[in-house]
């Protein structure tokens, strides 16, 4: 019963890209009506995906039939179900802004199911080729999206720079697999794992895992190979990059952690020093670069490249074993980090016009004073990514610092500590701009559900962070780190 559900969820959201671009060939129908069919569409495979939810358990799907390259577990559950609510917001968020452009046409619909079964792909990948595949599938739907805006020179140059340096990374992937393969003689992660736990040679493997790691680092937006992030995520349109910061950006870790803690948790020790290394210089360089933003779009753009060094962290913490709350903080944090970069975005996009986007300091000064239910929801947003007390996104560092203390990172965790300090600045300003000035702007905002599904997520956001505490019989905080704890639990069955 349980194979047959993921294969529909996966069916569902497979068969329904393919049948929204018939649909944007051959009909008329408007956005509006297309964003309905594509939520019903990702709402149907989350019906069928929730039932498992939480749940302990761990199957390849169809072995024989698939030669072992697919394995559904409570890990891949959980990534699957943030992918799908993900995009579930990112279009409700966003339909006011797609409904009121030229430029989204009828297969962005297409192209954002096809990213989803991608990265559902990806996350269920239990062989280096099929996540290599998967991530590449990903990529180039993403890759469109960045560049679906045809009108505006930035979007294009997005685009290309994003196509060529994604492309470019991808195939450090793919000679990482080569080398895996010459001394393995097999891609599937168990065949990895038990050829280094029997093996004393492990050059290749070695070589093989860094130059994976190379592609995995350029798409979280690792220092140094973050160049690319600012001008993409400001040329994106701001749905998109919403779905980029929030969505896409999680994906690549569920194959990180699968990869790290299945085929190379034997070689911790060597990967060690270079996560904390990249952990250090990214969490430096990526506030130093945040701090030097006019723009709250390539701001929130830059700090998300400070957000990927505090996960590094805990990744460094999972090359110990001292620590097994690490693992479950990184997954805490992505949810986190998910739920306000989807309400951000999604204030931003609902405020801004077809034509000219409201995203810098001075587009929000004294905006609490015409919206001021909007300007609360935006404040609770750059609370949890500074990491305020009562809002999901303090939680999320107390767990990661907690980890790192935990595994005998104590210099790291000082410079988490330090690092959020220094974001009180850029996040505050744009609290101080919507309440401390005065209005510049009239905004005339058209009449959409929008506000409420951000309303949703901003509760979301103060409920992960004071929920529990408040009603204990009711889920919060407890319920998101039980869930990761158990898809942890369930890559080693």
């Amino acid at each position: 019963m349980l194979d047959n559900d993921i294969i529909i969820s996966l069916l569902i959201i497979g068969l329904g890209a393919v049948i929204m671009m018939l649909v944007a060939a051959f009909t008329k129908l408007s956005n509006f009506v297309l964003s309905y069919i594509t939520l019903f569409i990702i709402s149907l495979s989350i019906y069928f995906q929730l039932p498992y939810l939480g749940e302990l358990f761990a199957f390849e799907i169809q072995g024989e039939l698939f030669n072992h390259m697919l394995r559904f577990d409570s890990f891949a559950s959980l990534f699957n179900m943030i992918f799908l609510v993900g995009a579930f917001l990112m279009i409700a968020a966003g339909r006011a802004f797609m409904q009121a452009t030229k430029f989204f046409i009828a297969e962005t619909f297409s192209l954002i199911l096809f990213a989803i079964f991608s990265m559902m792909l990806l996350s269920m990948a239990n062989e280096l080729l099929t996540a290599f595949i998967a991530l590449e599938a990903a990529s180039v739907a993403i890759y469109i999206l960045v560049g679906i805006n045809r009108y505006n020179v930035r979007a294009s140059e997005a685009l290309f720079k994003y196509l060529l340096l994604g492309s470019f990374s991808g195939a450090f992937f793919l000679l990482g697999l080569a080398f895996v393969y010459a001394q393995v003689g097999s891609t599937h992660l168990g065949d990895i794992h038990i050829y280094l736990s029997t093996h004393q040679e492990h050059e290749l493997v070695l070589i093989g895992g860094i130059l994976m790691m190379i592609t995995i680092l350029f798409k979280i937006s690792a220092v140094p190979f973050q160049a690319w992030t600012l001008d993409v995520y400001d040329g994106a349109s701001l749905p998109i990059t919403a779905f980029m910061a929030g969505t896409f950006k999680i994906a690549i870790f569920s194959i990180a952690l699968r990869i790290l803690l299945v085929d190379y948790q034997i070689l911790a020790e060597f990967f060690k020093p270079l996560l904390v290394f990249i952990a250090v210089i990214t969490i430096i360089g990526g506030s130093l670069l945040t701090l030097a933003q006019q723009n709250i779009k390539r701001m929130l753009a830059a700090s998300s490249i400070v957000h990927s060094g505090y996960l590094l962290i805990a990744l460094s913490a999972t090359t110990t074993s001292q620590s097994a709350s690490a693992a479950p903080s990184i997954i805490f944090y992505l949810v986190a980090y998910f739920l306000s970069a989807i309400g951000a975005f999604g204030i931003l996009s609902y405020i801004s016009h077809w034509d000219t986007e409201r995203t810098t300091y001075e587009d929000l000064k004294g905006f609490s004073h015409s919206h001021p239910l909007l300007a609360a929801m935006m404040s609770v947003f750059m609370l949890s990514f500074a990491g305020f007390p009562s809002t999901i996104g303090f939680l999320g560092k107390f767990y990661i610092f907690t980890s790192a203390i935990e595994s005998g990172l104590m210099g790291l965790a000082f410079l988490g500590v330090l690092a959020a300090f220094v974001s009180i600045y850029y996040y505050f300003k744009v609290i101080a701009m919507m309440y401390f000035y005065d209005q510049t702007q009239d905004y005339k905002l058209s009449f959409s559900f929008t506000p409420f599904v951000i309303g949703i997520v901003a509760l979301a956001v103060l409920w992960g962070g004071i929920g529990t505490g408040l009603v204990s019989f009711l889920p919060g905080a407890n319920l998101i780190i039980q869930t990761a704890q158990a898809s942890i639990e369930s890559l080693s069955m």
